[in-house]
Parts: structure tokens; sequence; C-alpha cells
């Protein structure tokens, strides 16, 4: 990337509202997000995140591609990488201490699943990750915790032959008492909308976004909640030991396309 080449992207973030949008699709990477959820998450007017859309999407940041009779907006993963390589490895000619050093492989020992209510698809992702991946430590917040876990959710479980977890709803605060996380997995748009910590230790973070079940309310919609999340963290339990970060990174947003309707 040359000099001119930069100046598009960076002028286009150089704005509070698109700099936010942003954001909220790198959050969302690699499926994406749809103008009306993002309107409402933001709080802004339709039209005003159509401009901001557009800014972005003319800087070459992002792109949109027809699913249905609406559009999908999705970052650009190759022109990111190449503005922030410009920053780095151009102009700071990658001078150390500009910026935060990656943390060694290892393969991930502790997992953490956030949703909205923390009483439904997190209930049900953490105790398939102490049922499938044993060697792995999951723990569950919600960003607005429920006042307790969904009956439909225990009852999924119970039919499935797993324990639920020992706790009710909880905040994220509550994750303070837990070991730092080496995966931070979000399951549902708004959990990765909202404000997150941020969590010690550099943790990969990839969105599993799935419909809300508790929405739903029936048993047919946890039955398939649970079912793609199975189908996740199975996938997850038996990626290769030695993957280094780029690596991992790619294979848990594979791992969150793949199994979207499973």
């Amino acid at each position: 990337m040359e000099l001119n080449d930069a100046i598009k992207p960076l002028a286009a973030l150089a704005h509070p509202g698109r700099l936010a949008l942003f954001r909220m699709l790198l959050r969302l990477a690699p499926q994406g997000g749809r103008p009306r959820e993002m309107a409402l998450a933001m709080g802004l007017p339709h039209n005003t995140l159509s401009h901001h859309l557009a800014d972005l999407e003319a800087a070459g940041l992002i792109s949109h591609a027809r699913v249905g009779r609406g559009r999908l907006y999705r970052v650009e993963p190759a022109r990111v990488a190449e503005l922030f390589d410009y920053l780095s490895l151009d102009c700071a000619r990658g001078r150390a201490g500009l910026a935060p050093a990656a943390p060694p492989a290892r393969a991930p020992r502790v997992v953490y699943f956030l949703c909205s209510g923390n009483s439904a698809r997190s209930i049900l992702a953490e105790a398939l990750m102490a049922a499938r991946a044993p060697g792995m430590a999951a723990y569950s917040a919600g960003t607005r915790p429920a006042r307790a876990v969904h009956p439909l959710a225990l009852a999924e479980l119970a039919a499935r032959g797993l324990a639920a977890p020992g706790h009710r709803p909880q905040g994220l605060t509550a994750l303070a008492k837990a070991p730092p996380p080496d995966l931070v997995l979000t399951l549902c748009d708004q959990a990765a909308f909202e404000e997150c910590p941020q969590w010690p230790g550099a943790p990969l973070a990839a969105h599993w976004g799935l419909p809300d079940p508790v929405r739903a309310a029936s048993p047919e919609a946890f039955s398939q909640a649970f079912s793609t999340l199975n189908a996740r963290i199975t996938a997850l339990s038996t990626l290769p030991p030695d993957l280094d970060r780029a690596g991992l990174q790619a294979a848990l947003d594979r791992i969150g396309l793949d199994q979207m309707e499973c």
C-alpha cells in the first residue's frame, strides 16, 4: 500500500459513526451484519447508516452481497490487513513497542462463551464444552443476564444426558474470577455489538452467531441450537494442537461459517 492508497480508508475511519460501524463489523467477522440490525444496535436512522456503509465501501474497507431480499455487509480482511501493515511496517518501519507483540501460540485451554442473556445458547455451549472437550475449561456470561436459565435449555440438556452448568445467568464481571481466556466466542449479534472488556492475555475472538431459541420458545428451536453448537464445539475440539494464531483464527472463522445450519 502506498501513501495515496492509505488516505481514503484512513479518512473514512476519521468519523466517530463510521469508526463505530467498522468496529462492529470487525466483531461480526466473518459472518457480517445486516443494515437493519446494525441500525438498531447503533441507534442510527437507516439513511445515516446507509451513508456510513457507502463511505466505508468506497474506501475498500467493507463489501456487501445480496442475501435474499437484503444485503449483508462484511469487512474486507485483505484490505484491512494492508492498512495495518502500512501503519506498522511502512510508517513505523516495524518499530518495537508500537504494537503489542502477539503471545506465543498454544493450544486453547480456556474458552469464554458470551451471549446476551446467558440463559440459553451460552449455557448450552458451556455444558457441551465440558462434555466434548474435557481438556478445555469453558465459562459463560451475558451482556444483559436474564433472571434464570431458560427451562427449555435445561430440558434440552437433560434429554441429551448432559449436566447443566451450576450457576445462574451472570454478567461479564463474573468472568473476572475465571482464568484468562484463550478464546472468546460470541454466540449472538447483540453480544458482539455491545461493549466488552479488554480481556487479559490477548485472546483470539470469533463470532459464532446463531438464532436465539428463547425468541422461538419451542423445544425444536432449542434442539436446533444444541445441534449447531454441538457441531461447532466438536470441530473446535478436534483442531490440530499445533496451529499458529493465524491458523487458529482462520479455523474458528470457518467453523462459525460452516456450521451455521446443522
